[in-house]
């Protein structure tokens, strides 16, 4: 059984456990995650609109702030009319996304909290090369991330099972109902890179919005 569906079992949020670096195997994975990731730096990575990947002559160059003479990569960046494109490609998905089912949307949050618990050491590793963060920070703000994404499915399975009614008049039946909106724009800082732009995302994506993501320029 996977944890997700223990999680699913569970009455009350649970935050993620951090990683126990008091164990040497732990320290070792995770250095073992830092060579891994070593041997990416310098690559370019793309735009991505509407699941189409992009590459431009205007880039972002991201450089480790504990050796500016290193490389983490390079970010392609988009002009206005790509930026209407993405707006569009959002706008128009937004159709079909908010009529998927809450649990549907919320079960896509849980996959991905899985797939993380899986690879955080490699996502701390990117963290502590391209944000400058020690261990413990790395991997807390991968805790974090993941707390953002169980937490707000569960959220969002609640608000959709439990009835939401107002004060009533004669003849009248009041009842409140949350329903998706559109697009959400995602500015998130340089430097919670991850959790908080896993936590904004995800709040939009599984209340049935669609969004654009802007990473930081610092931590792209």
């Amino acid at each position: 059984m996977t944890k997700t569906l223990q999680y699913l079992k569970l009455d009350t949020f649970k935050n993620e456990p951090n990683t126990d670096f008091s164990l040497d195997g732990e320290v070792k994975a995770l250095k073992e995650a830092i060579s891994v990731a070593r041997g990416n730096l310098g690559k370019e990575y793309p735009v991505i609109i509407g699941g189409e990947k992009i590459y431009t002559e205007d880039k972002i160059t991201s450089i480790n702030p504990g050796k500016n003479e290193e490389i983490v990569g390079t970010m392609s960046k988009i002009d206005r009319e790509m930026a209407e494109k993405a707006l569009h490609t959002a706008t128009e998905t937004f159709e079909t996304w908010k009529l998927v089912k809450p649990e549907k949307r919320a079960s896509y949050l849980f996959k991905i909290a899985d797939l993380m618990r899986e690879r955080r050491h490699e996502l701390s590793a990117i963290l502590i090369i391209e944000a400058g963060k020690n261990y413990e920070e790395a991997d807390g703000e991968v805790s974090e991330a993941i707390d953002f994404l169980d937490f707000y499915a569960r959220s969002m399975i609640q608000l959709n099972e439990d009835t939401h009614y107002l004060k009533s008049l004669p003849d009248e039946r009041n009842k409140l109902t949350y329903i998706p909106l559109g697009v959400g724009f995602i500015v998130p800082p340089w430097n919670f890179p991850l959790a908080i732009c896993v936590g904004l995302t995800a709040s939009a994506v599984v209340t049935g919005n669609t969004t654009l993501v802007k990473p930081a320029s610092l931590t792209p």
